[in-house]
């Protein structure tokens, strides 16, 4: 089966903890499936930066309903596209923090050949002042036309338009061609959102120069950026970036 027969999945450990912290840590990664079936995956994530991140937002992950996706410190939801075998396989975020909203969808065009859809994930967090954070984990539709991709992205813009407060989209955007990233950057520039600024020298997942993963922030300050040696695991490099909430000058 490809059509997923469930969507949203969600998995909590009794250890997350109910508020993100000021400061945090974000790793954003195409891991190319390779969570389950790569035993290195879990150290490498534990051991990431000399600890292990406060918040995963997987591509190509591959997730069971009901058991641990990661590790056993962090809870998960994820957008199922795929499911084949009983095993599922999306856009999954780990984090070490309780969601208090989580909503998962697919997208309204579908690739060609395999004809499967592409899955989109929002999940919303909360920081002790009663602030929130949202998440917004991507993988764009890939091989569909130009007019395909920038529908799918006007969608994106509807979703975030009508929320104020701290976001973080990041993902997969599947920007392969300059009028690619073009239609990605006008929908970045409606949202006024915030690009990290990987340079072309840091390695990232690229085709033709042009960058394929990538990561936008509102509401947040940017404390550090870099992109890690994935040691094989996958075909595309992690980003490890640090935030911190903005101080809330509305009080």
């Amino acid at each position: 089966m490809l059509k997923p027969s469930q969507v949203h999945h969600s998995h909590c450990q009794t250890a997350c903890k109910e508020y993100v912290p000021d400061t945090f840590t974000l790793l954003s990664w195409n891991i190319y499936k390779q969570n389950r079936s790569q035993e290195r995956f879990a150290s490498f994530v534990e051991n990431c930066c000399t600890q292990s991140p406060d918040f995963l937002m997987l591509q190509e992950a591959q997730f069971h309903p009901g058991k641990e996706c990661i590790l056993d410190t962090y809870a998960y939801e994820a957008a199922a596209n795929i499911e084949v075998d009983k095993g599922y396989y999306g856009v999954l975020t780990a984090s070490k923090s309780t969601a208090v909203e989580a909503k998962a969808f697919l997208s309204e065009e579908k690739e060609l050949l395999i004809a499967t859809h592409k899955s989109l994930l929002l999940s919303k967090y909360r920081f002790k002042d009663g602030r929130e954070l949202l998440l917004v984990n991507v993988h764009a539709i890939n091989f569909r036309e130009n007019r395909a991709y920038e529908r799918e992205k006007k969608r994106l813009e509807a979703f975030l338009s009508s929320y104020p407060g701290a976001v973080i989209l990041s993902g997969d955007f599947n920007t392969w061609s300059s009028t690619r990233q073009k239609i990605l950057q006008k929908s970045i520039s409606k949202l006024n959102l915030t690009q990290v600024p990987f340079s072309d020298n840091d390695q990232v997942k690229s085709f033709m120069g042009n960058h394929l993963d990538m990561v936008f922030y509102r509401g947040l300050t940017l404390l550090d950026h870099t992109v890690l040696d994935d040691e094989g695991i996958s075909d595309h490099r992690p980003l490890f970036i640090r935030f911190s909430l903005q101080e809330d000058i509305s009080s």
